[in-house]
């Protein structure tokens, strides 16, 4: 667009990013005043009241209170900074009780936290805006001092803004090059005010973040639980794979098997010949079966990945794929189990697409260890335009690489090269 070749220092004023920060501050005031003159109140009237039972459940009702004006919070947040700060997690009672409730209440760490922010950002606020006003109100009205110069000898009598005046001497910006300085100063102001406003809403982003959202346990055991159900979802699929496998293939020979041994059986003492070319048959059956049996023991955990690890494991998928794939692992030593099959079935996984969507001519697979890392790559030359898209295996990979604390990153610019970057935790 025309507007991004222009300088930032010039764009800045102008940005809507900026006039959402400028709301942001200014609604903010009224509404820190507010939030801390109720906070302060209930509290003290609770804090009071602890000599009797009226203490508990107005304390109680302040910290509920002060997690409502959290969520008001979060919410403006979200709408003029782009911030997305979670809810933290609910209060419940043991007993559901009122009292179990209020102990609860009192007893959760989120709750005292959205006490702390509405005392913290009172004063945060009332500076922020202050500063704010200040600075937006003088650098818009030097920069257009020119424009309205004149009121000063129409209407008040003087020449122009007054620096300086003691009863018999007055100095007065009213000369056309002190009228063009004063428009400069009203520039600097006005470029460097945004930046300023930015970093006032940094530190309210990071008062945000870190008072009104969950807390790191909360938010473990949440990621945690999500987790648990991708391994779960995965783990069931993959049963359902191999059910399948199992009924339309070895299944489905050994039941033809079966029947070709008992019509030879049958015909053994009428008719050996015929009997010999059932029994052929089913010998060509029988090899079949052993090598879809064998096909679905690698897909479940191959042989040489257990005994040899990754190295040899990746050159065996690399060797069966359509196109050429170099192997490139530099391990100093083997990960644990779990993390060592997960990177092979993602690289086999990503070695399929290859085959099946990229029409590639060639691909390349890296391992590697960096700190507390393994890092798993997997590029090829094709069409590109993969994208880790709901649905898609990419997604479904991306969700089994982050069960285990990974990333999975995909680079597939359209008309290629397409690079796959996966980082997993490194457990020895």
């Amino acid at each position: 667009m025309p507007s991004d070749r222009l300088p930032a220092a010039i764009r800045a004023p102008f940005e809507g990013r900026t006039w959402r920060a400028l709301g942001y501050v200014l609604i903010g005031l009224p509404l820190s005043v507010c939030w801390f003159a109720l906070s302060v109140s209930l509290v003290s009237a609770g804090a009071g009241l602890l000599v009797t039972f009226l203490g508990v459940p107005v304390l109680a009702g302040a910290l509920a209170l002060c997690r409502g004006f959290g969520a008001v919070e979060r919410a403006r947040a979200r709408a003029l900074l782009g911030l997305d700060v979670a809810a933290p997690e609910p209060v419940r009672g043991r007993t559901g009780g009122a009292f179990s409730w209020m102990g609860a209440m009192l007893k959760s760490g989120a709750s005292w936290r959205h006490l702390l922010y509405a005392f913290v950002h009172m004063p945060w606020a009332v500076f922020s805006f202050s500063v704010t006003v200040a600075f937006w109100g003088w650098g818009w009205s030097l920069l257009t001092y020119p424009l309205w110069q004149w009121v000063f000898p129409a209407y008040v009598g003087q020449d122009g803004i007054q620096l300086y005046g003691d009863g018999t001497h007055g100095l007065y910006l009213d000369s056309p090059f002190e009228i063009a300085v004063t428009s400069l100063v009203g520039l600097l102001f006005v470029t460097a005010g945004p930046w300023l406003l930015r970093g006032f809403v940094a530190v309210d982003r990071f008062l945000v973040a870190g008072l009104l959202g969950p807390s790191r346990p909360a938010s473990r055991v949440t990621e945690l639980e999500s987790d648990r159900g991708v391994l779960v979802d995965t783990a069931a699929a993959d049963l359902r794979r191999i059910e399948r496998a199992l009924h339309d293939g070895a299944q489905a020979r050994l039941s033809a098997l079966a029947l070709d041994l008992g019509l030879a059986k049958e015909r053994l003492a009428e008719d050996p010949k015929a009997a010999a070319v059932l029994v052929e048959e089913a010998h060509g059956e029988v090899k079949l079966a052993l090598q879809e049996l064998r096909d679905l023991a690698r897909g479940i955990h191959p042989a040489v990945l257990t005994d040899r690890g990754l190295d040899a494991a990746l050159s065996a998928v690399a060797s069966r794929c359509a196109v050429p794939v170099s192997v490139d692992v530099d391990l100093p030593a083997r990960p644990v189990p779990a993390i060592e099959g997960i990177a092979y079935f993602t690289v086999s996984e990503l070695l399929r697409n290859v085959t099946e969507h990229a029409r590639a001519r060639r691909a390349w697979v890296e391992v590697w260890r960096t700190a507390d890392r393994l890092m798993v790559q997997v590029r090829d030359d094709g069409a590109g335009g993969a994208e880790a898209a709901a649905g898609r295996s990419l997604a479904a990979l991306s969700e089994r690489v982050g069960a285990v604390d990974g990333v999975l990153a995909v680079d597939s610019p359209a008309g290629g090269p397409t690079t796959v970057t996966v980082e997993l935790p490194w457990r020895a």
